[in-house]
């Protein structure tokens, strides 16, 4: 999909050979939609983008197990006002429980920038705020990471024949049950939350100096980021 769309690029741009530049572009397509320009930000709301974004960049360089951070930037692209880049450094099939409590401390860096610098959180944090949620009940529900809870899995996912798509969860615990897992996906967040805390605020010049460099440049590659 993503050397199709680096190709598409190519044409358009008239270029007989697809480039770096394509395949960079596609990417980002890809990941977070096509970029748009046109949307007029205010000065106050860039700043807010910023100091988010460049939560998310710091949180995620901080946490050892989180993926490194490739580009940092404040053009809208898609649904998302700006976005943080982190890419793997080689294919994984494994994933284990401190790389999820790394990556969902890393996705909460943005409503704790804004809660720690303007004392108080915006919509844009919702998007973080549903996949950090998500992948909390999945390590407690599906990966068996609960201590309290044990290698167990709750919920029995139906599934349409043929197609493979799920289209409920049935749930197969008691209400008891339920309240213990919606404790651990708590404990998990509030965790993730408080880590991500002590990072910014232990960080918190290099916060301020990263959102200043993306309100003034609006994007900040990897070297430069480093």
């Amino acid at each position: 999909h993503q050397v199709n769309a680096a190709a598409s690029l190519a044409g358009r741009r008239n270029k007989k050979v697809i480039a770096t530049p394509e395949f960079a572009e596609a990417l980002e397509r890809v990941v977070a939609g096509p970029e748009r320009k046109s949307r007029v930000i205010s000065d106050a709301e860039k700043a807010i983008i910023a100091y988010h974004e460049g939560g998310h960049a710091v949180v995620q360089r901080i946490l050892p197990k989180c993926d490194p951070v490739s580009k940092v930037t404040i053009i809208s692209r898609g649904m998302a006002l700006g976005y943080t880049m982190a890419l793997p450094v080689e294919d994984r099939y494994l994933q284990s429980k401190s790389e999820f409590e790394d990556k969902i401390a890393g996705m909460l860096g943005g409503n704790v920038s804004e809660q720690l610098v303007f004392g108080d959180t915006t919509t844009g944090a919702s998007n973080d705020i549903e996949k950090a949620t998500n992948l909390a009940r999945a390590m407690v529900t599906q990966y068996g990471m609960s201590e309290k809870l044990g290698p167990l899995t709750f919920g029995k996912k139906e599934e349409m024949i043929f197609l493979g798509r799920e289209i409920s969860e049935q749930r197969n615990y008691s209400d008891e049950v339920a309240a213990k897992i919606d404790a651990e996906v708590r404990e998990i967040i509030d965790r993730a939350y408080e880590r991500a805390k002590e990072a910014l605020i232990a960080q918190r010049a290099v916060l301020d100096k990263l959102a200043a460099l993306l309100v003034e440049k609006e994007t900040i590659e990897h070297e430069e980021f480093e």
